[in-house]
């Protein structure tokens, strides 16, 4: 027997970057709504208008008023949400400096944060796989949204027995 219990953290804020922001958006939201919580969302500057195309979506489908609130601005307006003392959780998708900033303004309040910053996403290949469609994927890989994705293969890991004529 397996008991679980969900309970909400209060408000969480989430802040989405330019780069598939209704994405990471309903990914982030869906999450926080369905355990009970309020949201504050901080979307990108440059594509505020799906977050907000989204929330009068959802407020005429019902939601309450006050569970979604839209907070646009530029960065200033992200640090005041990680900063602010009533935000219980932030879920942020952005750099590595937006992070670092975010972490420190949670840190002294031990507000949980999820964060998914830019890395280098590896793409693994071994011998059993065809080196021409493979380079095919890994070149999708590498430059799908024009390279501007945090999952974007931008390190190919190749084994030995297919490496040249993968390359």
């Amino acid at each position: 027997l397996t008991y679980q219990q969900r309970l909400p953290l209060g408000v969480c804020g989430i802040i989405t970057p330019f780069n598939h922001p209704m994405l990471i958006l309903a990914r982030s939201l869906s999450a926080a709504l369905a355990n009970g919580n309020t949201v504050v969302v901080k979307p990108s500057e440059l594509t505020p208008l799906t977050t907000l195309a989204l929330a009068d979506i959802l407020a005429d489908a019902g939601l309450p008023d006050g569970v979604l609130n839209v907070v646009t601005g530029a960065r200033a307006a992200g640090q005041r949400l990680t900063g602010h003392p009533y935000i219980a959780k932030i879920s942020l998708t952005g750099g590595t400096e937006a992070g670092r900033s975010a972490a420190i303004a949670t840190a002294s309040r031990f507000a949980r944060i999820t964060a998914e910053l830019g890395g280098k996403t590896p793409v693994v290949l071994f011998d059993d796989v065809d080196p021409r469609i493979s380079a095919e994927g890994a070149a999708f890989a590498a430059f799908v949204a024009a390279g501007q994705s945090c999952v974007a293969g931008s390190r190919f890991l190749v084994q030995r027995g297919i490496y040249d004529e993968f390359v």
